[in-house]
């Protein structure tokens, strides 16, 4: 579809002689588009096109603005690939300047004196399956399910609010704003017809992403789409490409059908005389290596595929000597060529064809390439490609070295040459077909790649079926690849249904969200946002080969990750996490909502996040499972392996806190002021499954910690010990169940209470001192029990105690926190209230009854908070005399430690601003183990942060 004014990339795609093609199609589709008069930004344009160039010409001008391309996060590219790849005002590939009059125009004002929003974080685990079409239409390193997003924004907000994705991926938040006005679909997530009626309705989505590749895909996914036009156009597109291309995926029908196991020609195959020819679906490559012993050359895929295991041999036969190899005692064999495209000789390891898969009369069928296939693969590796294609270097990245390894070191050579030209023809082609050609070329590219590797066993289990597929988060080639047919590919691909959304209510943005200069403080409603893990996924990498076709590349100075090649510690990727959330908290309405979806195998990074999101100021309310299973205690207290994906639920203090913490900060005011502030915010009741579940933010410990990070995180003094905070919450706050409600709340926790069987506890496992005491409570507030009765139970769940937490016996662990009755005097009433409750003959007896003593003797309990202080105070002097040993030791490196000790002494060292003892200290521990505990990491960056500031 070339046209006089076709965009700049697609322009320096055609060849003067095709200035001509689609040209009947194409002017029957501008006549249609000439005619409709669209509206945005409140401005009216005699037709879409006539709105895109208007702001084109505006992008033009701000991109000559060097201040503007000094913006956090602006790509790497020139203008004319910019504008191209942008759609203005809904799409820019750089930071997008309309975003402000966007929200101005459809957003809603923030007024404090008559904000009423109330909203409890939403506390149930979240289960949503991924085969859906939308989910399905286009692939990415990670995506959330859009329906599990809108249960969240449907919660969160109302109809129109303007929700904000500041890490937005390929833009599913987007599309769930926009599924809310659905109510078909509504339905199909078992909302009832009165909560449709109340919460059905467009939100407004403001998405931002630092790579051009993921916002492009973002942007395709939102923008409103003609469908019938556009499979019309895309029909028409696939059909050229097949009437120039389809020859180079032809072969001769010789092949034995692919149901059979056989992956080496069996007797019924065809003799070899047919001159019919089937279509290629798919050719395994091998790659070829030397004996390291007898040096003989051989093929891995001969070698090492075994028919009667249906696998791959770990250990096989050299061919020449029968020596036993493995493959890792391999020697690659390589082949030197000089590359046209890139005017040098390169290196790369040597591979051949092995087996085809292709189809004839309805059927499959495999076969060995023959001299006629390995003429047609040398035909068209000698064939020029007349369309451009992108040819650029491969960057040195934490991912790069696996393709590198084998030779690819540039763009091109992650296609065969047939796959690349009929990529360069595709992209020829669709870019003018619009979005949905761009979508259907994006989404196709993943599986045109030498990426794609054969599961072997998966091979021979499917028959064949199996295409191939990527190793996630990797650019990893195989040495048995797939080579897919790209006209099949595309095929398939314009086949699956992408969304098709208004358009209008969705703005997306590629800057760094570090600095979102285009809007105002307290204008968003509602974030929900979907951040870099950390380690795990290197995108700047693994988005190389997309971004180069668009031309439009990541810049990679505030892409929040760990990285070696980029030189970014775990303290870098924080640091650039904490700046982003300070942003969103910025822009975030008062006493709203941020949820942050987080999935990572690493405890350090999952500390990092959290604490990135103390550090911005948001009040973590809540964590619960984004799958089918609730997460463990570990999960949600941030204690232990995170192995799901979690749903961090925090909101931004209303300005009446922050007010009133400026005047009462560093007293016992401030203290109890915002912890009735925080108790507003969370869940007053969760059940599941006829069961309710402990809260555990409302359980004091926690409350104590919220509290305490509050204070330090604003660099105030705290004023309450632990023992005072319990006891000051036992006055002011009713309990329940070991959970503290505003006197308000109880009524309605009490009512709902009385509907459920039992109360479902946390699940916990015992790692160091901390859950230790936290699980020996959890038993003795149940049964105060004897050191006998205990000590068993004890010593099994000390099992996965840390190696670096010194290790403590029961008896010291019980003297320190808890009470023992001696068997003088009345019976302690925790003792008392056990024992007349399961004991008949020990009913209705005075608590100095000689009988009842005696069953209660050398009992502990769980002391009440009013009488715990002394306890408190003793443990305390004991665990800072143990933190003076750790601040005097010549060690370089504490290899095992009291944590708890650590934990007192690092809270004194602040109260008392004594920064360069936290920071010493910290220097002795682990780094795994400093960025693992929420608590030391705190004060520690706390500590770094003052004392540069002095």
């Amino acid at each position: 579809m070339a046209r006089k004014d076709v965009d700049h990339q697609t322009r320096k795609m055609f060849r003067p002689d095709q200035a001509d093609m689609f040209e009947k199609s194409y002017e029957e589709e501008l006549a249609e588009r000439r005619n409709q008069k669209v509206e945005c930004l409140g401005m009216t344009f005699d037709n879409d096109d006539a709105r895109r160039e208007y702001f084109l010409g505006i992008l033009r001008e701000k991109l000559k603005d060097l201040e503007f391309r000094k913006i956090e996060g602006f790509p790497i590219g020139e203008d004319e690939d910019i504008l191209a790849l942008s759609d203005p005002p809904y799409y820019t590939a750089c930071p997008n300047p309309w975003i402000g009059d966007f929200v101005e125009l459809y957003g809603k004002s923030y007024e404090p004196k008559t904000d009423d929003y109330r909203r409890e974080p939403f506390a149930a685990d979240v289960s949503e399956g991924k085969n859906d079409p939308i989910y399905n239409a286009h692939s990415y390193h990670t995506k959330v399910p859009h329906k599990a997003i809108m249960r969240y924004i449907l919660h969160y907000t109302e109809p129109g609010d303007v929700v904000f994705d500041g890490f937005c991926g390929t833009g599913m938040t987007g599309v769930a704003a926009q599924m809310c006005g659905d109510e078909s679909v509504l339905e199909s997530l078992g909302y009832n017809k009165h909560e449709r009626n109340s919460k059905a309705g467009i939100r407004q989505a403001i998405l931002c992403e630092l790579s051009p590749a993921a916002s492009f895909i973002s942007h395709n996914f939102n923008i409103k789409k003609n469908a019938d036009r556009d499979r019309a156009n895309i029909a028409s597109v696939i059909h050229e490409l097949e009437e120039e291309c389809s020859w180079m995926y032809q072969t001769l029908h010789t092949g034995w059908p692919s149901t059979d196991r056989s992956v080496r020609p069996p007797l019924h195959a065809n003799p070899g005389n047919s001159r019919q020819e089937g279509d290629i679906k798919y050719v395994i490559w091998s790659d070829v290596f030397f004996c390291s012993e007898c040096g003989e050359e051989f093929v891995l895929w001969y070698a090492a595929v075994d028919e009667k295991i249906a696998g791959f041999r770990g250990v096989f036969e050299c061919p020449g000597c029968r020596i036993e190899l493995s493959k890792s005692s391999l020697d690659r064999a390589w082949v030197k060529k000089f590359d046209s495209d890139i005017g040098a000789t390169v290196r790369m390891a040597k591979r051949i064809p092995v087996l085809i898969n292709y189809g004839f009369g309805g059927k499959n069928y495999h076969k060995v390439p023959d001299e006629n296939d390995l003429a047609l693969i040398q035909k068209t590796d000698d064939r020029p490609v007349p369309y451009l294609f992108p040819t650029q270097c491969l960057h040195d990245g934490d991912k790069t070295s696996d393709p590198k390894s084998v030779g690819v070191t540039h763009a091109h050579h992650f296609h065969t040459r047939r796959n690349l030209f009929v990529l360069a023809k595709a992209w020829n082609l669709l870019r003018p077909v619009g979005a949905a050609g761009s979508f259907l070329f994006s989404a196709t590219l993943p599986w045109t790649t030498r990426q794609n590797r054969l599961l072997v066993s998966n091979f021979f289990k499917k028959r064949g079926g199996v295409i191939g597929q990527t190793l996630s988060g990797t650019l990893y080639i195989s040495s048995i690849s797939v080579e897919t047919n790209a006209l099949y590919r595309l095929r398939l691909r314009a086949s699956s249904s992408a969304h098709t959304a208004s358009g209008r209510c969705v703005l997306t943005s590629t800057q760094s969200t570090s600095n979102l200069y285009q809007l105002e403080s307290n204008s968003i409603d509602y974030i929900f946002t979907d951040p870099p893990f950390g380690h795990n996924l290197v995108y700047s990498d693994l988005n190389f080969l997309l971004e180069s076709w668009v031309g439009v590349r990541t810049n990679p100075e505030e892409e929040a990750i760990v990285s070696k090649a980029q030189g970014k510690p775990l303290s870098g990727y924080e640091r650039i996490m904490e700046r982003c959330f300070k942003e969103m908290r910025r822009v975030l309405k008062p006493g709203r909502w941020i949820t942050v979806e987080f999935h990572n195998s690493r405890n350090s990074v999952w500390m990092a996040i959290q604490q990135a999101l103390g550090q911005a100021g948001f009040v973590v309310a809540n964590v619960s499972a984004l799958e089918k299973t609730h997460g463990t205690f570990n999960q949600v207290t941030a204690a232990g392996a995170v192995k799901k994906d979690l749903a961090i639920t925090a909101y931004k203090p209303n300005s009446g806190l922050e007010e009133r913490f400026k005047l009462t900060a560093g007293n016992e005011d401030g203290v109890w002021d915002f912890v009735r502030t925080h108790l507003k915010q969370l869940p007053v009741f969760v059940s599941k499954n006829g069961q309710a579940e402990v809260i555990a933010e409302r359980q004091n410990y926690l409350l104590f910690d919220r509290m305490v990070a509050f204070h330090v995180q604003r660099g105030v003094t705290v004023p309450l010990s632990a023992s005072e905070f319990y006891v000051g919450m036992e006055q002011r706050f009713p309990p329940r169940d070991g959970m503290y409600f505003l006197p308000n709340q109880v009524a309605e926790y009490d009512k709902k209470r009385m509907t459920v069987r039992e109360i479902l506890q946390l699940m916990l496992f015992v790692t160091d001192e901390a859950s230790a005491i936290q699980w020996l409570k959890q038993q003795l507030i149940r049964k105060p029990q004897t050191f006998q009765d205990i000590h068993p139970q004890f010593m099994k769940e000390i099992a996965g105690w840390q190696k670096h937490e010194k290790s403590l016996e029961l008896s010291e662990l019980l003297e320190q926190n808890f009470l023992s009755y001696d068997g003088k005097g009345e019976v302690p009433g925790p003792i008392h209230s056990y024992l007349s409750s399961n004991f008949k003959e020990l009913r209705n007896l005075p608590k100095a009854e000689p009988l009842l003593q005696s069953k209660a003797k050398d009992r502990w309990y769980v002391p009440d908070p009013n009488k715990a202080g002394d306890l408190e105070k003793l443990r305390e002097r004991a665990l800072l005399k143990e933190f003076h040993g750790y601040m005097e030791s010549k060690q370089k490196r504490l290899k095992v430690f009291r944590l708890e000790a650590v934990r007192s002494g690092f809270k004194k060292a602040w109260q008392e601003k004594d920064y360069s003892t936290i920071i010493e200290v910290a220097k002795k521990i682990k780094e795994n183990v400093l960025q693992e505990d929420p608590k030391l990491l705190m004060f520690y960056d706390q500590a770094l942060t003052r004392s540069e500031q002095s």
